[in-house]
């Protein structure tokens, strides 16, 4: 019996170190190399493609950072300075996406970002906005606003 449960907690931890792993990263990466983790589902082929319709203008931007610090309460759980240290968000496991990451906005095409805004992530606690919450031109915005992070943290 002492061994049988001593077998199923080893099991139990192997499982939990694997899934731990797999969190951080994908197929193949390591949580050093990796950033593309099970909290970002793929997007469908066709919101891979979606290309932002607004052009990178420091007016643009602007308007994100407006729409991210304050009616898309972005900042709450991914922070002010966008590195996933939001008042809410150091309660959440797993913790909010770190936007200063470089290798992030390197994986990822706006498209992508676009379709997590609209439809939440899978296994974690950031919801869907509806278009009455944030529109499509205001997600589009702060996908702009979301990739001057790393160079506002000295890394991209």
């Amino acid at each position: 019996m002492r061994r049988t449960l001593f077998q199923l907690m080893m099991v139990f931890a192997a499982v939990t170190g694997l899934i731990y792993v797999f969190t951080l990263t994908g197929p193949g990466e390591s949580p050093e190399q990796g950033e593309r983790d099970i909290r970002f589902p793929r997007a469908p082929a066709e919101a891979s493609n979606l290309k932002n319709p607004f052009p990178d203008t420091p007016d643009i931007v602007a308007k994100g950072e407006v729409i991210y610090q304050g009616k898309g309460t972005c900042f709450t759980c991914h922070g002010v300075t966008g590195e996933g240290d939001g008042p809410a968000g150091l309660e959440l496991s797993p913790r909010p996406r770190d936007f200063t990451n470089a290798k992030f906005h390197e994986l990822r095409t706006d498209g992508e970002l676009f379709w997590v805004i609209r439809n939440g992530t899978e296994r974690t606690r950031m919801i869907s906005y509806s278009p009455s919450y944030i529109t499509e031109d205001e997600a589009w915005m702060v996908i702009h606003y979301l990739r001057t992070f790393p160079k506002k943290a000295g890394i991209g």
